[in-house]
């Protein structure tokens, strides 16, 4: 109770909710004996629930204005630092402080839910500036330096290429299967892999590392190592190759210069903030194309239009409270909304909803799953500071 009342007076103190609807920013747990929809919305932050009779649906709705200069939109890790899995509310609280004060999260893109790299993001990472994640080719969305929001479908053109060989295509911080991977730190302390041949390499120029999408530079290549787990120098990535794609002898020569591109398609160079999901369900206020079915299940998203940003969240797998929404649904309630752009999320027990200190929905496993990554919405605080 202490979270909600901390929560409204934040949001009046601030103007940020309406406050001729004060009923509209308490928290879901506190359901309506009667299904009803709220739809009066604040100028500049707002949550509100939407219990619609039809189906039934619980939705949960964050508005926030575009406009706002002491907003801040940001990628979170599941293993704070690194890759791993966390709940939404244990991502979303150790946000630093010395940031701004986190006022809303959803869950993020899919990720690996077993496995050595445990957390890994399906598609697009991009946190703070550092490419964590290589694309997959489907729909992600990203933040332009003049804080723009884009919406599309992102190929990795991530290649290391050694002084005497052929470029190679490489993945990213990702479980190594037939194609070379390249291990940077925010994969962790070792390498996953259990076999194989590792390269590791040191960056010739401080400015290589963190790793950034659009960008070339040159590692020197220090050791080789054989049978996997090499640890990761935080100056330096490890590249890891599959029995098979090992390069020449003149290429593995210790000291030898390799040159690594983070290039993609499109350009991301300078992109501080990028999430994968999909599939795109609005794109230029049509619905797009994509394989569908008709099956519900919970459902979180992304939308926005020239004015506002928004994130929905359904809950689903509740009969008689909530039983979730196909992607055609979700598309259409969004559009309602008066979103133009919008991009399907992790769904299922990962769907979360998180505003200022709380869960606002049901999540339909009981509690909140832990989960790769998740995007989060912060506002300025700093003393003299927009507010």
């Amino acid at each position: 109770m202490k979270q909600i009342l901390w929560f409204l007076l934040l949001a009046f103190s601030s103007g940020m909710v309406d406050a001729t609807h004060p009923v509209d920013a308490i928290a879901s747990s506190a359901t309506p004996p009667v299904p009803t929809s709220k739809t009066r919305l604040g100028d500049a932050f707002h949550y509100h629930q939407d219990n619609l009779s039809e189906g039934p649906w619980s939705v949960h709705v964050i508005r926030i204005r575009r406009d706002r200069p002491d907003l801040g939109i940001h990628v979170l890790l599941g293993g704070s630092n690194h890759l791993g899995v966390g709940t939404l509310s244990s991502q979303a609280s150790a946000f630093p402080k010395n940031r701004g004060l986190p006022l809303a999260a959803i869950n993020g893109d899919f990720f690996a839910r077993q496995g050595p790299c445990l957390g890994d993001p399906e598609g697009l990472c991009i946190r703070d500036g550092e490419l964590i994640s290589a694309p997959n080719g489907k729909s992600a969305f990203w933040v332009g330096p003049d804080r723009s929001l884009h919406m599309g479908s992102v190929v990795s053109l991530l290649s290391m290429t050694p002084p005497h060989g052929t470029k190679m295509a490489i993945g990213l911080n990702e479980e190594r299967h037939e194609r070379p991977v390249l291990y940077t730190a925010a994969s962790g302390a070792r390498t996953p892999s259990a076999n194989g041949t590792e390269c590791l390499f040191i960056s010739e120029a401080a400015s290589a590392l963190p790793l950034r999408p659009g960008e070339r530079s040159v590692f020197r290549l220090q050791s080789l190592h054989l049978g996997g787990n090499t640890p990761i120098p935080t100056n330096g990535v490890v590249l890891s190759l599959p029995a098979g794609t090992e390069p020449s002898a003149a290429s593995v020569a210790i000291g030898s210069l390799w040159t690594l591109s983070t290039e993609t398609q499109p350009d991301l160079r300078n992109i501080s903030t990028g999430l994968g999901g999909g599939p795109a369900l609005l794109k230029g206020g049509q619905p797009t194309q994509y394989q569908s079915s008709d099956a519900r299940h919970p459902r979180s998203a992304i939308g926005w239009n020239d004015q506002f940003l928004f994130l929905v969240q359904v809950d689903g797998r509740q009969p008689g409270i909530s039983v979730g929404m196909t992607l055609s649904e979700l598309g259409t309630y969004i559009a309602g909304l008066g979103c133009t752009e919008v991009l399907n999320l992790d769904g299922g027990g990962s769907s979360t909803l998180w505003a200022r200190g709380q869960v606002m929905n049901i999540p339909c496993e009981g509690s909140e799953r832990p989960m790769g990554n998740a995007l989060l919405i912060s506002v300025d605080t700093r003393a003299g500071g927009p507010r």
